[in-house]
């Protein structure tokens, strides 16, 4: 009786559905419905309010998606994974009704209220906060609606909802994309990579308000989509492979079809088991990651070893570091009028692998140029150990030749490189990120943003360092990149800090925690990210008021600090000229060594006090609000 329901449903909203399909009419479909769909309050949950079916859409040579036929119902909560370039958004987009199917038929209910988040944040440039959360609604109207109150608070906590959209960072302009989505009365949330740019807080709170919304969600954290789906949609080859249950019952899943094809499936089975391992057995996947099918997993993984062997690592990490990597006595630090470090004392020991989690503007990233000398203390000192080999991954990373192949690129680093106890050649590693084939003689060019980003973070782990700073390294990263990146880092013997707004990969690869709280000190956290989140709850945050409310900070006469931005936006301006200029220098020197390691280190030089400098005017804007 269900499927026919299913297979059938008439043209009508889902408000409707649920007055039609009532006990009188089926009363065995009622009694089977807690079994069949747990979420469901009524036969309207499981009425499809999206149908595809033959869905094809090609770009390109080969297509995306080839003969897709699936359903979405009321009650669903749905998580897409796949490789970069698969399809995932492009799927997204056709059930949303952005583009149109090359062949194939997606048909919605009529009256089905569809919210749609796309992965760039898009705006009128004379938008306003409260103009695109909110509308012509009246304040006295939404201010009334507990829901969205809840929204701003955990969105916006102090963000003028006159403020013009225009001139905000990007993680504003993210939150500001989803309230826009969340606040209005939906049926049906489509999330395109939600968690860009939001902080760890910000990600615990979207997911805590999502559990309970019918929502189909793209996004390459683990951690969100196993708080927030119960069911797993794979887009790989052209077609959609469905799977029951959040991230971890997929990984199980993939894990007993990875046992069965044993012979042909090695490689992607032993990833797939250390996850599984990793998700049953990880110190603070105890406390955080759900449990599922506890004896299956545990059969899966009865002979797989620990992810890493802490004992060894650090054995030969003191072996190539000695007993010194950095040590932080007594720092201060300050950007502009504002203390980020004060007296800070802190020790990172050779085979540290430590997770560095904080507010925004409380000096990650600055801590991280700290150890690497590009920032100065006021006071205080900063010991580097005499064998460090540092690599340091940045947000913002270096260009790269466009006209290089792929493995040329990383063979100018290294052929070959040990890990552990075996040797792996630029083409083998490759490989492990993605490249395979053809694609390792692909022009740089032609790469999107996330291949960039691996050809990146390979060319950083093929110069063999032994300690690394790593500043949010699974931006456009996919699940599969990640795992093969935690696999490598397993068995990287040296000292790592990491910052990374992805809890489940900070969690995966640190052995622990320290957090920065914006009081100048650096915090151990024997309880990890939930811990840290706990802190911050205990430190509530000012409430969401109008423009007309808000009462203006005044910290020096507004037009010395007009005066102060004009001259900081023109030695921004100019620096970045001089960037590109290097940029292009760069390009044409590119066959000379010596040049080219005079420009790239003016290039750091010039990088380096454009980020001070931009940091001084956000300081400077934020005192003139």
């Amino acid at each position: 009786m269900l499927q026919a329901v299913r297979m059938s449903p008439p043209s009508t909203g889902p408000r409707a559905l649920r007055e039609q399909f009532d006990r009188r009419r089926f009363p065995q479909a009622l009694t089977a419905l807690p079994e069949v769909c747990p979420r469901a309050d009524s036969l309207a949950d499981v009425v499809n309010l999206i149908n595809v079916e033959g869905l094809s859409k090609t770009y390109g040579p080969v297509p995306l998606l080839e003969g897709v036929s699936l359903g979405v119902a009321a009650a669903d909560r749905v998580g897409i994974v796949g490789r970069n370039g698969d399809g995932k958004s492009t799927l997204v987009s056709l059930l949303a009704g952005r583009i149109e199917p090359d062949s194939g038929r997606v048909t919605r209910t009529r009256e089905t209220r569809i919210g749609y988040l796309t992965q760039r944040d898009e705006f009128p440039a004379d938008a306003t906060v409260r103009s695109l959360v909110f509308g012509d609604r009246a304040e006295h109207d939404w201010a009334g609606d507990a829901r969205a109150r809840d929204i701003l608070a955990g969105l916006l906590p102090s963000v003028s909802l006159d403020a013009p959209v225009a001139g905000m960072s990007g993680g504003e302009r993210r939150r500001v994309a989803l309230a826009r989505q969340l606040v209005p009365e939906t049926d049906l949330l489509m999330l395109d990579e939600p968690t860009n740019h939001l902080d760890i807080e910000a990600i615990a709170w979207l997911a805590g308000h999502l559990k309970d919304r019918t929502l189909i969600v793209v996004t390459h954290d683990r951690w969100f989509l196993d708080e927030v789906t119960d069911r797993t949609w794979e887009v790989a080859d052209g077609q959609v492979h469905r799977y029951e249950g959040g991230y971890s019952a997929y990984v199980l899943a993939k894990a007993e079809r990875a046992r069965i094809a044993a012979s042909t499936e090695e490689k992607r089975q032993n990833l797939l088991r250390k996850e599984l391992a990793w998700l049953r057995r990880g110190p603070q996947a105890r406390s955080t990651k759900p449990k599922f099918r506890v004896d299956a997993a545990n059969a899966l993984i009865a002979d797989e070893p620990p992810v890493r062997d802490s004992v060894e690592l650090i054995r030969f990490a003191t072996a190539r570091l000695g007993k010194t990597v950095y040590d932080v006595e007594d720092v201060t630090v300050q950007l502009g009028d504002r203390t980020l470090f004060e007296h800070l004392t802190w020790q990172l020991g050779p085979g540290d692998r430590v997770g560095l989690v904080g507010v925004n503007g409380s000096g990650k990233t600055t801590l991280l140029r700290l150890l690497e000398g590009a920032v100065r203390p006021r006071a205080g000192r900063v010991i580097t150990g005499k064998t460090v080999r540092l690599a340091h991954l940045s947000q913002e990373l270096a260009e790269l030749d466009p006209a290089r192949r792929v493995l040329e690129t990383v063979e100018e680093v290294k052929q070959r490189i040990t890990l552990g106890k075996r040797e792996f050649t630029a083409g083998q590693m490759l490989e492990r990120f993605g490249f395979r084939g053809d694609a390792q003689w692909t022009p740089v060019g032609d790469l999107s943003g996330g291949e960039r980003r691996r050809l990146q973070l390979l060319r950083l782990l093929m110069a063999e360092p032994n300690v690394l700073l790593l500043d949010e390294p699974t931006n456009d990263l996919d699940i599969e990149t990640l795992t093969e990146l935690e696999d490598l880092l397993d068995g990287w013997p040296g000292s790592l800090v990491l910052v990374s707004h992805d809890r489940y990969f900070l969690e995966r690869v640190s052995d622990h925690v320290v957090a920065l709280l914006g009081d100048g000190g650096l915090r151990m956290l024997p309880g990890g990210v939930e811990e840290y989140l706990q802190r911050r709850r205990r430190t509530p945050e000012p409430a969401p008021v109008s423009a007309a409310a808000a009462q203006p900070k005044v910290a020096k006469n507004a037009w010395q600090a007009k005066k102060d931005l004009d001259r900081l936006e023109r030695r921004i301006e100019r620096l970045g000229e001089r960037e590109a200029e290097l940029h292009d220098l760069m390009t044409s020197h590119a066959t000379d060594h010596e040049k080219l390691l005079a420009l790239d280190a003016e290039l750091r030089t010039v990088r380096t006090e454009r980020e001070e400098i931009e940091e001084q005017w956000l300081l400077l804007a934020d005192d003139d609000a």
